[in-house]
């Protein structure tokens, strides 16, 4: 995609904006998968982003938004247009709240509302990605979510500055208001917690901590679980009738739990790996591509059809397919 001189012109007096050209959207993503970004542009404080976010959509130009792309799969293509991150990451403490720019790291967040006796947060230590992709997708771990705590979110379409009130995020199960109307993207969330004690927060986190890291280590280029669990009560009555009760948690059926009745466990496919202990996870053992991975996340939803008779849906978001449906 050409970016012309008089787009240039426009973007490039923005302050607090870095633009590069031909960038591999790889190093951006968890899985360390995607072909170039046409354009870059980083913008580290939120007025500017609301400008820059103003500018490219008023010139129609191809844009996407992204995070710490952790959930992301990007095409090898890679996507011609220009891909807009905010990396404002400031966090304000304010008595019993924190208020959080949505490019702060989401670990970041956790340390600091643990360390200051804050309780609401600890049980999604070793999530990875940023604070504005955890309120995207309602982020959540052992049976809580970050709407809980989500007091308000200030976020831009790129013509009006909106706060939008806990109810008005439309949270349900790994879903918000911000998944289903992507013109808003977030700026900032503010957070309210309960007082806790600092030390037993830190003990719960650091037990956490150890379980997720022995499960999704650190260095394994994966988005940590790829499907999400399902709710039992909009399962057929005959699948229902074969899930073990103790299964069933919050109403909801873990997806590894199809998955492992169908033996996917351990597939592989070039170096796309379904892990042999989990069959929600899959991750890139090398130098895996775009399209194996895709290829494996379809047929391990082709084999829970054809077992159980309904659809898995993706945790994943896709970028530069044509062909492959991006979750709502």
């Amino acid at each position: 995609m050409a970016v012309n001189s008089a787009v240039l012109e426009r973007l490039l007096p923005v302050p607090k904006l870095d633009l590069l050209s031909d960038v591999p959207l790889a190093q951006y993503t968890r899985f360390g998968i995607g072909g170039p970004a046409a354009w870059l542009c980083d913008v580290a404080d939120a007025f500017a982003f609301h400008q820059t976010l103003r500018v490219v959509r008023s010139l129609g130009l191809p844009s996407l938004v992204i995070g710490g792309g952790t959930n992301l799969i990007v095409s090898d293509r890679g996507f011609d247009g220009i891909v807009l991150r905010y990396i404002g990451a400031e966090i304000r403490e304010d008595g019993d709240s924190l208020h959080v720019g949505s490019g702060a790291v989401l670990q970041d967040v956790v340390d600091r509302s643990v360390a200051l006796g804050m309780k609401g947060l600890e049980t999604m230590t070793g999530i990875p990605g940023w604070l504005g992709g955890a309120v995207y997708g309602n982020a959540g771990a052992y049976g809580h979510s970050i709407q809980e705590i989500v007091e308000s979110v200030r976020a831009t379409d790129g013509e009006t500055l909106r706060t939008f009130r806990n109810h008005e995020c439309q949270f349900r199960y790994r879903e918000s208001i911000f998944k289903q109307q992507k013109q808003w993207v977030i700026l900032s969330a503010s957070l309210r917690f309960q007082p806790g004690d600092p030390a037993a927060l830190q003990t719960a986190s650091n037990e956490i901590r150890t379980i997720r890291d022995a499960k999704y280590p650190p260095t394994m280029k994966c988005a940590g679980s790829i499907f999400k669990n399902v709710f039992f009560a909009n399962l057929p009555v005959a699948v229902q009738a074969e899930i073990p009760e103790k299964l069933v948690r919050e109403g909801k059926v873990p997806s590894a739990w199809f998955l492992e009745q169908t033996g996917v466990k351990g597939m592989r496919r070039g170096d796309i790996q379904v892990a042999s202990y989990h069959a929600n996870l899959i991750y890139n053992d090398g130098a895996g591509t775009a399209a194996d991975l895709v290829a494996v996340i379809q047929q391990l939803k082709q084999r829970v059809r054809e077992r159980f008779g309904f659809d898995l849906e993706e945790e994943v978001q896709y970028v530069g397919f044509e062909n492959v449906k991006t979750p709502a």
